[in-house]
């Protein structure tokens, strides 16, 4: 079973930004540091800015979290106690108590799943028991009968054929064992000569000597002549009768109809399928293998992945399955958007430009060093989240710490801020699909459930020039997510404003935020370049009108 999440993993919002990918990296970090093993994540496609960024410092991308929805691969453990077709009850019993366990999946080979046995089939079977079983009917070897009663061969060859007669107990006369005894049986027989001779004259299969008893010369010879295997075990003849019952091979008694599940399966499916079920343990197989299982007990006892968030604390805009995560830690620069926690945690929330300002200070507020690369990825972010210091956004602190990042990183700001901007502001190689999905966040507005993506430029014309096929995908993209509205910021970094393309309804919602009508779908915001303060504050307000 995963026990314990290898590292918290720290993760941005849907559809990352540089801000969103740096500071999960560079909080990842500083948690390393501190000695809590700490994991970044993303939760998106890289843009082609945070691209430029990481190929820039030689950073790979954080790994990709679709989802934090718990799958059977999360909960399952991959330390299996198996047993074989071929084992023996005996051999089962011992499995089960030497580790606990109380069902156990029966493998061909090393991984090849043949079916399911459990402590209840064995009690099944016993409590049927009403006489000595036919052997020959449940498909046991004479290996298996050697196994089951810890005995030790005397003579006899071939021991991986089948019993085909029956068990029989030489307890009367040399006369009556005569009579009873027919060729190919299994026959217990205790110390006297002429009942082990008389076994002999009858052609048994295989002749017990029960209670560890002395095989005369004669005798022997006589057995390894015919080919009778003898076998000595160590107990009296009751408790051998009983042992001899537990050398039917597994398969005999496994359930061969399995309720498995995939490593992939999620685990709120699985819960509904254990709950209509009464089995305690269930397979994992992948490819017709065996991977893993889930066993009853434990599966209503996992524990969530620990998740610190960065660059957001909305809902609208985390991973999907956040609310199957537990959440231990935020640290953001937007609006408070209502995420809920089973318990406190802790919160760095500070009305900056840039999460990266945060994460940078935490650095130095616990005294741990930024090697350069951390430093430039840091700085690039601010620069990103900023506009270059040119957004509303931005504050004093931002501008500090930038410049603090970039003597540690050894960049020019200017120059380095320059080709950072450049990098995010060409529309060359992407898809209408990719401009209006790029850094895209959900919020509630109102009663409006409403999406706002943002593209910064250094031109606005190369947009404008296709502004109806974006307005027509907006729409699409609105009709099948069920937005009300749709809007798409693009940001023209050098003239310093945006233009606000929308679709839905209501219409009106954007004239009464901006004091202006849009008659063709779109609005031009001189001086807007922020999302968080100067659109969703507007847009909340009218609203309230």
């Amino acid at each position: 079973m995963k026990e314990k999440q290898d590292a918290i993993y720290i993760i941005g919002h849907r559809n990352p930004d540089t801000d969103s990918i740096c500071s999960a990296i560079g909080y990842a970090h500083l948690k390393e540091a501190m000695g809590q093993p700490a994991k970044p994540m993303r939760a998106g496609k890289i843009n082609a800015e945070t691209k430029f960024v990481l190929d820039y410092f030689r950073v790979e991308a954080p790994t990709l979290l679709t989802d934090l929805y718990p799958r059977v691969k999360d909960i399952m453990s991959s330390e299996i106690v198996s047993v074989s077709p071929a084992d023996t009850l005996r051999d089962l019993g011992r499995v089960m108590k030497k580790n606990g366990i109380k069902s156990a999946p029966v493998l061909h080979g090393k991984q090849q799943l043949a079916g399911i046995v459990t402590v209840g089939d064995l009690a099944q079977l016993y409590f049927d028991e009403m006489e000595m079983q036919d052997l020959s009917l449940a498909g046991v070897d004479f290996a298996g009968l050697l196994r089951a009663l810890d005995g030790v061969l005397v003579c006899g060859p071939d021991l991986q054929r089948k019993v085909t007669g029956k068990v029989r107990i030489a307890a009367g006369s040399p006369q009556m064992i005569r009579e009873v005894v027919q060729a190919g049986d299994v026959v217990l027989v205790s110390d006297r000569a002429n009942a082990q001779e008389a076994c002999i004259e009858k052609k048994a299969a295989c002749v017990v000597l029960t209670g560890d008893v002395r095989l005369a010369n004669e005798v022997q010879r006589a057995a390894e002549k015919q080919n009778i295997i003898i076998i000595k075990a160590p107990y009296d003849t009751y408790t051998c009768a009983r042992l001899i019952n537990q050398s039917i091979p597994v398969e005999a008694i496994m359930h061969n109809q399995v309720v498995g599940f995939k490593p992939t399966d999620l685990v709120s499916d699985v819960k509904n399928i254990v709950a209509a079920n009464n089995y305690r343990l269930y397979p994992v197989v992948e490819n017709e293998k065996l991977v893993g299982a889930i066993y009853r007990d434990k599966l209503y006892m996992q524990e969530r992945v620990k998740v610190i968030l960065v660059d957001h604390n909305e809902r609208s805009q985390a991973v999907e399955g956040i609310e199957e995560a537990q959440i231990v830690e935020i640290v953001d620069h937007h609006r408070l958007g209502g995420l809920q926690t089973s318990e406190p945690i802790f919160i760095r929330h500070e009305p900056v430009g840039c999460t990266a300002t945060i994460v940078a200070n935490m650095h130095w507020h616990r005294g741990v060093d930024l090697p350069k690369t951390i430093a430039g990825l840091l700085l690039a972010a601010i620069i990103s989240d900023t506009a270059f210091f040119k957004s509303p956004t931005c504050t004093a602190q931002d501008r500090e710490t930038a410049k603090k990042l970039a003597a540690i990183a050894d960049l020019n700001l200017a120059e380095f801020g320059l080709s950072v901007l450049k990098a995010g502001a060409s529309l060359k190689g992407m898809s209408t699909a990719d401009i209006i999905r790029n850094d895209i966040k959900e919020f509630i507005i109102g009663e409006y459930r409403v999406a706002v993506s943002q593209i910064s430029v250094m031109d606005s014309q190369e947009a404008l020039a296709i502004k109806k096929q974006l307005q027509d995908d907006m729409e699409v993209m609105r009709r099948k997510e069920d937005y009300d509205m749709v809007l798409l910021m693009v940001t023209d970094i050098m003239a310093e404003g945006t233009h606000l393309f929308y679709t839905g309804q209501p219409e009106l919602l954007v004239q009464q935020a901006f004091g202006m009508n849009g008659s063709d779908g779109s609005v031009y915001l001189p001086g807007v370049l922020s999302r968080k303060k100067q659109v969703i504050p507007p847009l909340i307000e009218a609203t309230r009108v």
